[in-house]
Formats: structure tokens, C-alpha cells, sequence
């Protein structure tokens, strides 16, 4: 095995613990107040497994197909994840505590309106998009990169009509969101 597959598959597995780790906290923190944890039965562990594949796809597909590493092409893979972890850094800076894997219904003191939730209402999905498209191509993993956007964006579709259509709820939310885009200031 070559050192950049080794590399690659050492960053996969670092973000499957990273993502076990999540779920700790997240666990940790819908024992704190269960009664607002919304019931998602089938599209949480349908999210789960999308992460699941997102460790092992890439790593099988560039085993078995002897994907190469492409300077050009992991290069920009890594600076996109660069910019992912920015944001992640700073969504989670601004949200704190309420961060949960789940669709969790705040308080109605504790809607984020500033970091990057003043420009958009979806910061953590918008990194968990780029995450996923890029992971792969890190070492020319293109069919996982497709096939795993293509999963997370029908995930993603009723994950994010469950989230607002909780938010809602909550008048400030309604107010502080209602001309903010979804995922891309100005666009979506």
C-alpha cells in the first residue's frame, strides 16, 4: 500500500470516530430534556448508514478499482474540507450547546441569528454536503463521491422540511429566517 491510500484511509476512519463522538454528545444531550427529541423512526438511521458509507464506500472503491491520488483533484478535495472545517468550527462556535445530531426543538431564547447563521439557515448541512463530496475525491473515489451526495441530498431533503417545519414553531425563528436561504446566500 502506498502512503497517500494510507493517508486517505487514516482521514476516513478519523472522521467515522469523529462522527461516533458526535453521537456520544448528542446522546448525552437528549437524555438532558428527551421531550424534545423529534421522532425521525426511518430518515436517522438512514443518516447513519450514509455516514457509515461515507468511511467504508471511498475505501473499498479505491482498493478494488485502484483509484489513483490525483494531486489536482485531491488537492482541491482538501482545500474544499479546508473550508468545511471552517465552517463546522464556526457553526458550532456559534450554536454551542444546542448542536445535536438530531432535530431538537430550542428553546425560544436559544435561536442562533448570528455566525454564520446571519447569512444562511444551514450551516451544518452545508458542511455535511461538501464533507461528503469531497471525503471521496481526496483519493479519486468519484462514484462514492456521486453515489454518497446523491444519498445525502434525499436525506438531507426531509431532514431539512423535519427541522424547519419544527423551528417554525418558534416565532423569533420564523422571523430572524424567513428571508435567509437555505444552504447558499442569495441562491438556495
Amino acid at each position: 500500500m502506498n502512503w497517500p491510500f494510507i493517508v486517505f484511509a487514516g482521514l476516513l476512519l478519523g472522521t467515522g470516530l469523529m462522527r461516533l463522538l458526535e453521537l456520544a454528545v448528542s446522546i448525552r444531550r437528549m437524555r438532558a430534556n428527551p421531550a424534545s427529541v423529534v421522532r425521525e423512526p426511518r430518515l436517522f438511521p438512514a443518516m447513519a448508514l450514509l455516514h457509515f458509507g461515507l468511511v467504508f464506500a471511498p475505501l473499498a472503491e479505491v482498493y478494488f478499482f485502484a483509484r489513483p491520488f490525483l494531486w489536482p483533484l485531491g488537492g482541491g478535495a482538501l482545500v474544499v474540507l479546508g473550508l468545511a472545517t471552517v465552517l463546522r468550527y464556526w457553526t458550532l462556535r456559534t450554536i454551542g450547546r444546542a448542536w445535536n445530531v438530531r432535530v431538537v426543538k430550542p428553546s425560544d431564547d436559544a435561536i442562533a441569528t448570528t455566525g454564520p447563521y446571519a447569512f444562511i439557515r444551514h450551516p451544518n448541512y452545508l458542511v455535511v454536503i461538501l464533507e461528503i463530496a469531497a471525503l471521496p475525491l481526496l483519493h479519486s473515489a468519484w462514484v462514492s463521491a456521486l453515489t454518497l451526495s446523491l444519498l445525502n441530498a434525499a436525506v438531507l431533503y426531509q431532514r431539512i422540511r423535519t427541522e424547519e417545519a419544527t423551528l417554525a414553531q418558534i416565532p423569533a425563528w420564523r422571523a430572524a429566517m424567513a428571508h435567509r436561504a437555505r444552504l447558499l446566500p442569495g441562491v438556495f
